[in-house]
């Protein structure tokens, strides 16, 4: 078994939570790794002993807040129809929102830069793909599962940053209704 020493995990976490901090102070090319040092009340060395640069813990970070999302959006099985499937996805997504909404709020609304929307988006393809892919009640579309796929990440996107810039505008309950109005029972 290969456990990581609760000392990297930690600094690693106190690394993660001062980026994300500073991300809601400044955008992230502002940001030094002197800042994020001072922050976090360690030293430069410490620093430099787990990440090269800030971009390796911006992306060591995200690579977390991945690994995370696609575990949760393996929750959505045995759903019975294509509206269905995106409508499970929506919630797992806005639920995993909600969860780390200062994390969601620090890269995605502060800091909304392609890196991590691409990584978003990659997750939801690669779901999105996987689950047309295997659909056995798809048999002949009109549409290319690309197609089909790259129209729900727009949409399932731009509904959680709508819902995470405007949390009192909607509830995750309004969000799923008004999606429910607006998504098709089958894709042919």
């Amino acid at each position: 078994m290969n456990k990581k020493d609760l000392r990297v995990v930690k600094t690693q976490n106190i690394l993660y939570a001062t980026l994300l901090s500073l991300m809601k102070e400044k955008t992230f090319e502002e940001i030094k790794v002197s800042d994020i040092c001072n922050k976090a009340l360690i030293n430069r060395s410490t620093f430099y002993s787990h990440y090269n640069d800030k971009y390796e813990l911006l992306a060591d970070f995200i690579q977390e807040l991945k690994n995370s999302l696609t575990n949760e959006l393996k929750k959505n099985k045995n759903i019975s129809n294509t509206k269905e499937y995106y409508l499970e996805m929506i919630k797992l997504f806005l639920n995993h929102i909600e969860e780390k909404r200062e994390d969601y709020l620090a890269i995605m609304i502060n800091n909304r830069n392609s890196i991590t929307m691409d990584i978003i988006y990659d997750v939801l393809d690669h779901d999105i793909t996987s689950h047309l892919q295997h659909d056995e009640k798809i048999e002949s579309k009109e549409i290319p599962d690309s197609i089909i796929a790259k129209f729900y990440i727009g949409a399932v996107v731009n509904v959680g940053i709508e819902w995470l810039k405007n949390k009192n505008k909607y509830t995750k309950e309004e969000i799923i209704k008004y999606l429910d109005l607006l998504i098709p029972n089958e894709i042919n």
